[in-house]
């Protein structure tokens, strides 16, 4: 095996098809089909089956899909090590933590390990981030969850060996106008919201899966947008909702949003990794670097 031929092969595993394949690693379709031909008679085996979605590894080529991701990774490590480069961390967030909790764990790792490089990508949806962890295109991950299990939010988690580590409380407030009925209300409980309209995003959004979880069925969803624009509604007495307070705090400190009282539990600032990630040289204390309090 080369491992121009991984490369490739991860490619197609990608794109499911070689003309995608082709087009992300700038080579020609025919150049990737002989590649991959290469690569299966090298082996002995079929790596895919044409199916409905494209180019669907076979049994050997799920088998392939993990030794690829093992062996490029390896290689990377052992090129920046004897290159004596400095350590890299690729790591991912939600867009609603960019810029809220993102500066903070960079600061952190910053004073620990100054001698790590930290590339940050941002990414609308869990799911993406999720995907490029088990992909190997991102080494850490930070999302919003809860409890004891990855996914206790309501988000499925991948079958992939994923662990991680909380860093910080995200405080959350049901949000509503100064003059909205609830804002004068003490002691609130879910049933008293049955008749209330709920502004969300989508089902995917860690509010929306809070809601869920803390408020029940019972208040009308109205689906307005992010958190910007659940914030905005919000504000000029469209509905009330659930967001973390950071997002919200500029709008309690100018009175354009008072917070309803109803206890909830915090989310939790988690940052995800691949549990197998963990021998690559250094990985496990750059990780810890940054999750130390």
């Amino acid at each position: 095996m080369e491992l121009r031929h991984l490369r490739t092969f991860q490619a197609v595993v990608r794109h499911r098809t070689v003309t995608d394949a082709a087009v992300a690693l700038g080579l020609a379709p025919s150049s990737v089909s002989q590649q991959i031909r290469t690569l299966e008679g090298a082996l002995g085996v079929d790596l895919f089956v044409r199916g409905p979605k494209g180019m669907e590894p076979t049994a050997a080529g799920q088998r392939l899909r993990e030794w690829a991701r093992l062996l490029l990774d390896q290689v990377e490590q052992a090129t920046l090590d004897v290159r004596a480069e400095r350590p890299r961390l690729r790591l991912g967030a939600l867009e609603t933590l960019a810029g809220s909790h993102v500066p903070h764990v960079l600061a952190r790792l910053a004073e620990r390990r100054p001698d790590v490089d930290v590339e940050v990508h941002s990414d609308r949806a869990r799911a993406g981030l999720l995907a490029d962890l088990v992909e190997h295109r991102l080494d850490a991950a930070l999302l919003l969850d809860s409890g004891d299990e990855l996914g206790g939010l309501g988000f499925p988690a991948p079958a992939e060996p994923l662990t991680f580590v909380d860093l910080d409380p995200v405080p959350l407030v049901l949000v509503a106008a100064p003059t909205h009925p609830l804002a004068a209300r003490a002691a609130l409980t879910p049933a008293d919201l049955r008749h209330e309209r709920l502004l969300v995003n989508v089902p995917e959004c860690s509010f929306w899966m809070a809601g869920e979880r803390i408020l029940g069925g019972g208040p009308e969803r109205v689906k307005a947008g992010g958190v910007p624009v659940m914030r905005a509604w919000a504000e000029h007495g469209l509905g009330i909702s659930l967001l973390p307070r950071f997002a919200v705090a500029d709008s309690l400190r100018a009175g354009t949003l008072v917070p309803l009282d109803l206890p909830l539990p915090d989310l939790s600032l988690r940052l995800v990794w691949r549990a197998d990630r963990e021998r690559l040289p250094g990985l496990r204390d750059v990780l810890y670097a940054a999750a130390r309090p």
